[in-house]
């Protein structure tokens, strides 16, 4: 028995230092291992001898000694999956891949309003430095669905059809579906300018980098900028870079939000969004499922929109517009349908319109406003459903009556939509330089009593 207690006791003394090795290494940062670059296949890095977790930050040395800044997209086997941040020249196979054990932290605060940066938080207007002191995730926090404030109050947007045929709802997540060359970047540029919000935050993503400085300086102004954050990561940004754009435009728009401050969020585009995780994606290997898109497309996309929104109750709210890309005017893209189904209502832009001349090319009879019911009177949502009944009537015999067809008298509803199509046309248009107020659009829909 005597020989027996010593080990015993030996055992007790080396699994108690061992706990107390264990919760001082818990406290201390992991080990930093180094790894080496061992492939490169378009944008994607792959990198073998070290661990990093998913979204983390990893520095690629270069030859010359400086350092190329990449994220953790994914992982197989010992294999990290890197996308740079930012260029890639001056790379060399077997350079070290050093993990920082780090994740991005956006800055966001007070100091951004009137700035305009990239999707890495950096300025892009030359005015110096931002002064942001916070720092919030790029992926935001969750809201339970419970707690949220539901969606009460109109939204005055400044846009006479929009007001007064697809009342908005402060909160409300819209699209604005079109294709090239229709009006979408001025529709957004009235709504910047007239929509009643304390933040208006911009996220320009994937677009052309000239359409950057043309909607800072001619749509937004001096005027308008003061009050707005502009998040721009043209064409020509890394996939990486253009997902972030977005992420970090939502998570500004988050920040204000949890200060109680009402804002309007415009996103162009989601569908570029959508083909830059397309892009990163279909590099690490991810199987295209529908069109080309893989699944984790269509999972990104909730995850962003969702964001929006109302917050807690009694807090602030984000009302987002969201534009989607049809290419070739096809409103049954893979994109358009995810979107439509997860967004609160949208507003589709005619080409057909365009080409006349009429804008906003608002098509009313394929938009729709999903909380319209709940935000607005009996007698207006009376007008508005009487309003495009007569409008649709038209629309529906527009052929027969083109060429002389319909005889007058044959039905009058019919005689009715071709008297007042002029006085619904001019209803519907509206110049850039206007505001229309919300009380002035009801006002305007009750002279037509339709």
């Amino acid at each position: 028995m005597s020989a027996v207690i010593p080990e015993v006791r030996r055992g007790h003394i080396w699994a108690k230092r061992l706990g107390e090795y264990q919760q001082r290494m818990d406290g201390l940062p992991p080990m930093v291992v180094e790894g080496r670059l061992t492939r490169m296949v378009g944008l994607t890095l792959e990198a073998i001898g070290s661990q990093a977790a998913i979204g983390s930050r990893c520095l690629v040395a270069g030859p010359d000694g400086a350092s190329i800044e990449t994220e953790v997209v994914g992982f197989s086997g010992e294999r990290l999956y890197l996308m740079p941040i930012g260029d890639l020249h001056g790379l060399v196979p077997n350079a070290r891949v050093i993990p920082t054990n780090r994740v991005y932290l956006a800055p966001v605060g007070e100091a951004l309003l009137g700035r305009v940066v990239d999707g890495a938080g950096h300025p892009l207007d030359g005015r110096g430095p931002l002064r942001a002191q916070a720092r919030a995730p790029l992926t935001g926090r969750s809201i339970n669905p419970l707690t949220r404030s539901p969606i009460r109050e109109p939204l005055d947007v400044g846009v006479r059809a929009i007001n007064a045929l697809l009342t908005v709802g402060r909160g409300q997540r819209m699209g604005l579906f079109a294709g090239s060359g229709v009006g979408k970047s001025v529709l957004l540029g009235m709504m910047t300018r007239y929509t009643n919000a304390d933040v208006i935050v911009v996220g320009l993503i994937g677009e052309r980098g000239r359409e950057v400085k043309e909607f800072v300086q001619n749509i937004l102004g001096d005027e308008g900028l003061k009050r707005s954050v502009v998040v721009a990561t043209p064409a020509d940004n890394t996939p990486l870079m253009r997902m972030h754009g977005a992420m970090l435009a939502t998570s500004i728009a988050e920040y204000f939000r949890d200060q109680g401050k009402h804002v309007l969020l415009l996103m162009d585009s989601l569908t570029r969004f959508a083909q830059a995780q397309r892009e990163i994606a279909l590099a690490i290997g991810e199987p295209p499922a529908t069109k080309g898109y893989p699944p984790s497309v269509f999972a990104k996309i909730p995850q962003l929109v969702e964001r929006a929104g109302n917050g807690d109750t009694g807090g602030g709210s984000i009302t987002g517009f969201y534009t989607v890309l049809v290419e070739g005017d096809d409103q049954n893209d893979p994109i358009a349908d995810s979107a439509r189904a997860i967004l609160d209502g949208h507003i589709v832009l005619s080409r057909r319109y365009a080409e006349a001349g009429h804008y906003p090319a608002i098509d009313i009879e394929a938009s729709i406003s999903r909380a319209m019911t709940e935000i607005t009177t009996k007698e207006h949502l009376r007008e508005a459903q009487g309003f495009k009944k007569i409008f649709s009537a038209y629309q529906q015999n527009r052929d027969l009556i083109s060429v002389g067809a319909y005889q007058n008298g044959s039905d009058p509803r019919i005689d009715e939509a071709i008297d007042m199509q002029p006085r619904l046309l001019d209803f519907l248009q509206q110049d850039m330089h206007e505001c229309v107020p919300l009380d002035q659009s009801l006002a305007e829909l009750g002279e037509l009593a339709v």
